[in-house]
């Protein structure tokens, strides 16, 4: 695959995982946070904390795709990427495992996710010395 066509691929999914990020957040903060709410009830967390809850975890999501689309230390953003999904995943899994089984998916998704955030994780790092080995090999000829 050329260069001009693997960074675009690299772009393509950067800006995939971010709208994800932006749409989940904006979603459960704005449109839907009744949803949110219902789940955190069935594990017996309301008032306050709920509300911390959801709007931080809205407002962590919104975060993340903001910060994915700025390309500023992409591979530190892949690493909180998966960690936030792994507690999402864990914590979901312990107030009702159910949903693994849901027709949605909404836990068994975050599995290719993961495999494309760390697409985006090993291509930032391929990219970042194909840029430096270009840069030396410029230097060197002239």
């Amino acid at each position: 695959m050329s260069i001009i066509k693997q960074d675009r691929l690299i772009t393509s999914a950067k800006y995939s995982l971010a709208f994800l990020w932006i749409f989940t957040g904006l979603t459960s903060t704005f449109i839907s946070p009744d949803i949110g709410y219902e789940i955190l009830s069935n594990a017996k967390v309301t008032g306050s904390l709920a509300d911390t809850a959801v709007y931080a975890g809205g407002m962590l999501d919104i975060i993340l795709g903001l910060w994915l689309m700025t390309s500023f230390k992409t591979k530190l953003c892949c690493i909180v990427q998966v960690t936030v999904i792994a507690l999402y995943t864990l914590l979901l899994t312990l107030v009702d495992a159910s949903f693994w089984l849901h027709p949605f998916g909404p836990i068994t998704k975050n599995i290719p996710i993961i495999v494309l955030i760390a697409y985006v994780y090993t291509s930032d790092a391929t990219r970042v010395s194909t840029i430096a080995t270009k840069s030396t090999t410029t230097k060197n000829l002239n």
